[in-house]
């Protein structure tokens, strides 16, 4: 059923939050990847199929969760990413 995409997109996106909050940036990646399979795949579903009345207040408490988890995960992420690029930053190197 279409409403099990939400469910999976959701419960990925948890597990990509509780790998940010464990700086375990490798199923962050793992995670991430596996939503957007699952965005795919809705997507495709959504031509052929639509949901119950009943499910679609069910969806948008998905929604809602799911843009929490995105809001905590890039409050985890950015803070590692502006690391990361000052660390491999190139400085500029004066010539005498």
């Amino acid at each position: 059923m279409l409403i099990d995409y939400y469910k999976a997109i959701e419960d990925s996106s948890a597990r990509m939050r509780d790998a940010a909050k464990a700086e375990n940036w490798d199923e962050v990646a793992r995670f991430e990847g596996a939503c957007a399979v699952l965005i795919e795949q809705l997507r495709h579903k959504a031509r052929s199929e639509d949901l119950l009345p009943e499910q679609r207040s069910e969806k948008i408490r998905i929604m809602q969760r799911i843009l929490q988890n995105d809001a905590q995960i890039r409050d985890l992420v950015e803070p590692w990413l502006t690391h990361f690029e000052q660390k491999f930053e190139t400085k500029p190197q004066l010539l005498h």
